[in-house]
């Protein structure tokens, strides 16, 4: 029993529980303001879009392929609502938090990897780099 409360109680676990249930509760916000604000805005434009009446008939066989284009159209003003509404102003919003954190790494000219601003070698390639920042003092070889 206390192999199954620590599978249960592992932090990783728990995390994505929350993230479900967080993303299911976030769904059913986006698909209601979706049918609150976006839809009847697109109604007095050009009409509800809803194509559940179309059907190809192919022998006996129906293919009810307009209920289909419906949640298509749906989805797609859903997933452009969520884009322009939250994706954009977030990513804004983390832009102007990362211009206000200091550098710390840059790229070897040489290799182009990531190495501190102070780094005077590349430990990928050991190529020798002007150092950026406050003056180092090097100890003489002996």
């Amino acid at each position: 029993m206390s192999g199954f409360r620590k599978f249960i109680l592992r932090g990783n676990l728990v995390d994505l529980a929350v993230a479900v249930v967080i993303g299911t509760q976030f769904s059913s916000l986006v698909k209601q303001f979706v049918d609150s604000f976006i839809n009847p805005l697109l109604a007095l434009v050009g009409g509800q879009p809803n194509f559940d009446s179309l059907v190809l008939h192919v022998g006996k066989t129906s293919f009810k392929y307009g209920a289909f284009l419906t949640v298509a159209i749906s989805f797609l003003i859903s997933a452009a609502v969520v884009y322009f509404v939250i994706v954009l102003p977030v990513a804004r919003l983390l832009r102007l938090f990362e211009r206000d954190v200091e550098a710390t790494e840059r790229e070897c000219p040489e290799c182009t990897r990531s190495i501190p601003i102070r780094a005077r070698r590349c430990p990928e390639c050991t190529a020798e780099i002007a150092a950026t920042g406050p003056a180092q003092t090097v100890p003489a070889p002996r």
